[in-house]
């Protein structure tokens, strides 16, 4: 996992406004994407990226100022990240194509899981249903 840590702290220092003002625009689009999501070995992917998607959201709207940077910028990395078809493993590989997916949104959900915890308080949703399991 250190080396998808690495990997995701390093994509997260490309993020600059400019991405996650673009990234925000396509999110609409995107989230419709995620909840067709259907990967047996990773149930909560979905929730997951739906769940980083409206932090980004709520963050860039200004209606939730309280995340870090880092966490925010690391949510858009996983986003644009598992939004590419071609990744470290391709999606059309038969029950791996997600795995790495995974394991980014996993790190971003790990790195900043104390205030993420508080953020879902915040928007009455219950952490242990988004979960940083697989």
């Amino acid at each position: 996992m250190a080396e998808i840590v690495d990997f995701v702290n390093r994509g997260a220092a490309t993020i600059t406004p400019a991405v996650m003002d673009k990234l925000v625009r396509s999110l609409p689009q995107w989230k419709l994407e995620f909840t067709q999501i259907y990967e047996p070995l990773f149930p909560h992917l979905g929730a997951q990226l739906d769940f980083l998607a409206n932090a980004i959201e709520d963050f860039a709207e200004g209606a939730y100022k309280e995340l870090p940077y880092v966490a925010i910028a690391q949510a858009c990395f996983a986003l644009i990240y598992a939004h590419k078809k071609v990744g470290i493993i391709p999606d059309a590989v038969l029950n791996l194509g997600r795995a790495d997916d995974s394991s980014v949104v996993r790190a971003v959900l790990i790195q900043n899981e104390k205030s993420f915890t508080i953020y879902a308080a915040a928007q009455n949703i219950e952490w242990s249903k988004i979960t940083t399991q697989p």
